[in-house]
């Protein structure tokens, strides 16, 4: 599947993503500049995207600790918000748009 990137200050790519890993997972691989400093464990926010709104959706439902972490951002934005870590990759999702927030790049 394909996914579009939006990275501040940096513009867009587009990367190819594996059914079955995780968006962040995804990223990392493509060498997008993405923090995720707990690695996956949806333990911190450092990866964290806003979600097109076509495709917000079409997501699996936000868990609590997942609404925990991402209302601590400063970026924090209900209809978009979602941790890179805890979005599946599967066929549905393929042309998915995303925009990293500052707080989740790489420093």
């Amino acid at each position: 599947m394909k996914i579009k990137v939006a990275i501040p200050e940096r513009g867009e790519t587009e990367i190819e993503a594996r059914s079955g890993w995780t968006v962040m997972e995804a990223l990392r691989d493509a060498g997008i500049p993405i923090a995720a400093r707990c690695g996956g464990g949806c333990a911190c926010a450092s990866c964290h995207v806003h979600i097109d709104p076509a495709f917000f959706g079409k997501l699996a439902p936000v868990s609590e600790d997942e609404t925990d972490l991402l209302e601590s951002s400063d970026h924090y934005d209900v209809g978009a918000s979602r941790l890179s870590c805890q979005i599946i990759c599967d066929d549905a999702l393929d042309g998915l748009a995303l925009s990293l927030q500052p707080d989740s790049l790489e420093d």
